[in-house]
């Protein structure tokens, strides 16, 4: 009788951590091991908010056997330590991954920290496993977007030299969406990479549609029968937040309408700043939600923002969009109408876009939405129903455990 089928995941951050990677990892890592799969995951110490957290060191989770290896801790208040951090994961996870992976075994690098491909390639060569991609996001074209001249002339070529060979290597390359899928073709032109898209999701059996009343958070951050414009999630550098917060000072006046901003992240100090400087009395910052609370807070809100700079378009996918669709609310995207998400949006008209730059255009949405709130709530019910069968966590599960599956099977070959 064979060996059973083994998955190694990588990623620096896993469950109980709250951060995107870490939910979307987790989620299948379990799903995985609840059906049947072995399933490991090579992980940090460490959390998103506390480079400093004790987490166990190995534990076995829901089935799932956790290695956190070693860094250390500088977290995420400068560059050099950050780079520190990532460069002694990539050691420790590297040798963890030698100690684990047998012949035949499938391991999937996902993209935080940057380059853990290459490594995770190098692993799977030496010890004849499958090497999978789960491309978060384009490293080091985003970098480059974000203005990290340190990534420029001979340090851009060699990073994206070992990128282009971790892609090629892999027996499966798996995008978020269908523009990151078409930007990877493009960055390794050879019609035998293989490049499949599987859409990030949310679990629909924790994130709930409820109405706004039932909120209890939306009672106790004294919302009322106010009308409810919410972010949730990650404010980083990839987010567009030049419009939203010159919309909040536009309609600082408007009466019956609130902005809540729920996370943290890079530009979170931004929106304090402008808060303070612009008095805005309409708008409320509040930190990050346990999961269990996700129904209540995403629930609070009438519709949601979710932005990206237009220039990371296929470079990223912002994941908080299946949250909110999961919670039967409507989305305002803020960026490149041709995006990912604007497509979605329009697709199955559960949204609206607005171009980037636009903060007239995101003022006249508000309050259409607010002098429409039937529409508003019908958006929403359509949004739920079309992520019951498109974007649930049921239907990504299904999806990764037959690239898994496929993996295992592949002949390999590397270029």
């Amino acid at each position: 009788m064979g060996r059973a089928l083994t998955v190694v995941f990588v990623n620096r951050f896993f469950h109980p951590d709250h951060s995107a990677t870490s939910r979307i990892l987790s989620g299948i890592a379990f799903g995985l091991a609840a059906n049947g799969m072995k399933v490991h995951v090579v992980t940090s110490r460490q959390r998103y908010e506390d480079a400093a957290a004790a987490l166990p060191a190995t534990e076995t989770v829901d089935g799932v056997t956790v290695h956190r290896v070693w860094t250390t801790r500088f977290g995420r208040a400068g560059l050099p330590g950050r780079v520190v951090d990532y460069l002694t994961f990539h050691l420790f996870a590297t040798l963890k991954l030698l100690n684990l992976l047998a012949p035949d075994d499938v391991v999937v690098a996902m993209t935080d920290p940057p380059l853990i491909s290459v490594w995770a390639a190098l692993a799977a060569k030496l010890r004849r496993a499958h090497l999978v991609n789960w491309q978060q996001d384009v490293f080091p074209e985003v970098a480059g977007e974000l203005g990290f001249r340190a990534l420029a002339g001979a340090w851009a070529w060699l990073i994206r030299a070992g990128r282009d060979w971790s892609l090629r290597t892999a027996v499966a390359n798996v995008a978020l969406g269908e523009r990151m899928a078409e930007r990877l073709r493009r960055l390794v032109p050879t019609g035998a990479l293989r490049v499949q898209v599987i859409q990030n999701y949310a679990d629909g059996s924790r994130i709930r549609a409820i109405d706004p009343a039932q909120s209890t958070l939306r009672t106790a951050w004294g919302l009322g029968n106010k009308f409810v414009v919410g972010y949730s999630g990650n404010m980083g550098r990839a987010h567009e937040f030049d419009t939203i917060i010159a919309a909040c000072v536009r309609l600082k006046a408007e009466p019956g309408i609130a902005f809540v901003f729920i996370g943290s992240g890079q530009q979170r100090a931004r929106l304090e700043d402008a808060v303070e400087t612009h008095r805005l009395d309409n708008v409320q910052l509040k930190p990050y939600v346990a999961d269990a609370q996700l129904t209540d807070s995403l629930g609070a809100c009438d519709v949601h923002l979710v932005s990206l700079l237009p220039a990371l378009e296929g470079l990223i996918v912002p994941s908080k969009f299946y949250g909110v669709a999961a919670a039967g609310r409507p989305t305002i995207y803020v960026g490149d109408p041709a995006g990912e998400i604007p497509i979605l949006l329009a697709r199955h008209n559960i949204g609206t876009t607005v171009r980037s730059g636009d903060e007239e255009g995101l003022v006249a949405a508000v309050l259409e939405l607010k002098q429409n709130q039937e529409r508003c709530r019908t958006m929403g019910t359509r949004a739920r129903r079309v992520f019951e069968a498109e974007w649930d966590m049921a239907v990504a599960l299904d999806a990764w455990r037959k690239v898994i599956e496929d993996a295992a099977m592949a002949r390999r070959t590397v270029r």
